[in-house]
């Protein structure tokens, strides 16, 4: 199989690969009608990291991928936790759109250990797809635009190759215009 972008040896309909998928991502894509678009390419768990990933597989991809990050907002005493996903090539815009559009006092990147626990997901590999349901999935508007992109598998071994407008129409997802400056 060819991959949508990038040139790699190992692509696959991530459909075929859910073994090689965190749990909550493999149990996402089963059965979903969207899945047969998603895309798996294999890869060493230490080029995991976005820079060091198109390093290695292509400077190029550096502009078709996109970053998951795990965020909490606190209001009082209440802590809402939300993923943003931005284009690589930006930063998510917590202390303005995140906050406003979570409607919290404070907003912040989650811990580590926070966002692995919560998500059932690896450092470096979290991805929208397979999130906890009820969670806030929010969209720069550049990704929903995008043809496709390379994100996370749930691992750090693995990325997948998804279509922009299959990750707007995530379930909790919420399109922003600015959420990646």
């Amino acid at each position: 199989m060819r991959a949508p972008i990038g040139d790699f040896d190992d692509a696959a309909p991530a459909t075929e690969r859910l073994d090689l998928l965190a749990d909550p991502v493999a149990a996402a894509l089963r059965g979903a009608v969207s899945a047969a678009e998603l895309v798996h390419v294999d890869s060493d768990p230490e080029v995991a990291d976005t820079a060091v990933f198109c390093a290695r597989y292509g400077e190029d991809l550096l502009e078709r991928s996109a970053n998951c990050v795990v965020v909490a907002g606190k209001r009082g005493g209440d802590v809402t936790l939300a993923a943003c996903v931005v284009l690589s090539t930006t930063r998510v815009d917590v202390n303005g759109a995140v906050r406003r559009h979570l409607g919290v006092r404070k907003a912040s990147f989650a811990r580590a250990e926070t966002a692995t626990a919560e998500t059932g997901m690896e450092y470096g590999g979290i991805t929208p797809i397979g999130l906890p349901e009820g969670w806030p999935v929010l969209v720069d508007a550049r990704v929903a635009d995008a043809p496709h992109l390379v994100v996370g598998s749930g691992r750090r071994r693995g990325k997948l190759i998804v279509p922009g407008k299959a990750l707007a129409g995530l379930p909790g997802a919420v399109v922003l215009d600015g959420l990646g400056t």
